[in-house]
């Protein structure tokens, strides 16, 4: 008996007896004393007790106590909400991702209905779509994805679900469609009558807004690529321009004009540099353009007609070909090679930035990062501190537009369109012959002027006379070689 005894407790720890106790025994009288004793201490007291009967046990023991206190921590909160609560569990079950709403609706029936009949799935789609510009692009180009109220029937949760996968595939789509090349190609042919090319661009869902060097402003369809308007009244080529819903503002070798964005009407004509607008910006009602006549002006927007001159800035010792601004710094680049930095708000110089061998043409500047380009290569700087971040090399010749986002740098220059990886750019540790994600098929026959850039597409103008889009989301590979699709050319001819 002694032997078997030993072996269970070598086994198994030590051995339980039967949990009754000889009735002549003092364990219940001092059992009901423990707990009565408990009971007046504070809780603290009580959990300091417990841990150290726990710690005089055995694993055994441990387990069986385990065994009970396991029940009694699992709850399921979704079912123990009472009725007409759902509202809540709808709410907490509302913050999972893809993968855990996938989960939770396999814990059970239970929550497999409040994840249903709370649409959840659409509700996690409507989160995307509200904080990540790609889902949002895909949701304004595919109505599919919208979720304004309509009249007809709401689909079920289901097809929601369904839809989520879907979405994903689209991205992913898209995003190998930017590493491999894959495109199709739109062509604009602007057939100017007599100086050919345009200079500069900016587009939206409906329409591209182009300025030409035979100094007029022409508005095409984003859809069906035909010219909507013709704006005329430059006596110079149209070198820059920016629009917003209320209005278009172009600079040329003449003058700034402001002019009405729906009916091509001229609101205001600003005659102040000495030579060339070679680009402006605005924003919440300021101004800021820049000229070859090494200046830069500051201008006050308190309505399209009234536009007044706040400062002039100078301190370039060439041509300045390019400004950018938010609420804390104006920046400038000039052909002097430097980038200066300017506060908004007092207009005082704020520090240089060095580093180019060569005149800077382009300039983006958004956060901290400024990235800009030259003839010799293309940089992105720390705006705070001035410190150079990285050096993109690639581009044999002149860099003349370039513009970035959260993912992407894109620039032109008068031999290519290049494509990098901002993410891998902003990593001292990336190697320099990976930050290239793709050199495009050459398509325009001239120097690349501007460009503009969003999730799912480019759209570059040139000396060329032409305008293209390069469209990376409706991409047919049909019988296709990698990088290229069939392309349409759509001519416009000057009446």
């Amino acid at each position: 008996m002694e032997d078997k005894t030993l072996e269970l407790m070598l086994s198994n720890g030590p051995v339980l007896g039967s949990r009754k106790r000889p009735s002549e025994g003092n364990y219940e009288k001092e059992k009901e004393h423990c707990i009565s004793l408990f009971d007046q201490w504070s809780e603290a007291d009580q959990v300091e007790f417990v841990e150290r009967l726990i710690s005089r046990m055995c694993h055994y023991q441990h387990g069986h106590i385990n065994s009970y206190l396991k029940p009694m921590l699992q709850r399921d909160f979704i079912t123990a909400l009472p009725q007409g609560l759902d509202h809540i569990a709808e709410n907490i079950l509302s913050f999972l991702d893809a993968r855990s709403l996938c989960s939770a609706e396999l814990v059970c029936k239970e929550w497999q209905r409040v994840i249903s009949e709370g649409m959840l799935w659409k509700k996690l789609i409507e989160r995307m779509v509200r904080t990540d510009p790609l889902w949002k692009g895909l949701s304004e180009r595919h109505e599919k994805y919208l979720f304004k109220n309509r009249t007809s029937e709401v689909p079920p949760n289901s097809y929601y679900h369904s839809l989520y996968p879907k979405i994903i595939q689209d991205i992913e789509t898209i995003e190998a469609n930017w590493r491999c090349g894959r495109h199709n190609l739109q062509r604009i042919q602007c057939r100017s009558e007599n100086s050919k090319g345009v200079y500069c661009l900016q587009y939206d869902d409906d329409k591209i807004i182009s300025g030409l060097r035979d100094n007029s402003i022409k508005i095409w369809d984003k859809q069906s690529l035909e010219c909507l308007k013709i704006l005329t009244g430059h006596t110079g080529s149209v070198l820059c321009l920016q629009y917003d819903e209320r209005v278009i503002v172009t600079g040329s070798s003449d003058s700034t004009v402001v002019w009405e964005v729906t009916t091509g009407e001229v609101l205001n004509t600003l005659i102040h540099h000495n030579e060339a607008v070679l680009h402006l910006r605005f924003a919440n009602g300021l101004m800021v353009t820049c000229s070859k006549d090494r200046s830069i002006a500051v201008w006050d927007m308190a309505s399209p007609t009234d536009i007044s001159l706040r400062r002039v800035l100078v301190g370039h010792r060439a041509a300045v070909n390019v400004v950018d601004f938010d609420d804390k710094y104006i920046v400038s680049a000039s052909g002097d090679r430097t980038i200066k930095v300017w506060s908004t708000s007092t207009c005082e110089f704020v520090r240089t930035l060095n580093g180019h061998k060569r005149g800077i043409a382009c300039l983006q500047y958004r956060d901290r990062l400024v990235v800009s380009g030259s003839s010799d290569n293309t940089i992105l700087w720390d705006i705070e501190c001035g410190a150079c971040l990285r050096v993109l090399e690639g581009h044999e010749e002149l860099v003349r537009c370039i513009r970035f986002d959260n993912k992407r740098i894109v620039s032109g220059a008068y031999d290519k369109i290049k494509v990098w990886d901002l993410q891998a750019a902003l990593d001292p540790r990336a190697p320099a012959s990976t930050l290239c994600l793709r050199t495009l098929v050459q398509e325009h026959s001239g120097r690349v002027f501007r460009l503009q850039f969003d999730e799912f597409q480019i759209i570059s103008s040139s000396h060329d006379d032409t305008i293209l889009i390069w469209d990376f989301l409706n991409v047919s590979t049909n019988g296709q070689s990698e990088g290229r699709s069939p392309s349409r050319t759509y001519t416009y001819i000057s009446r």
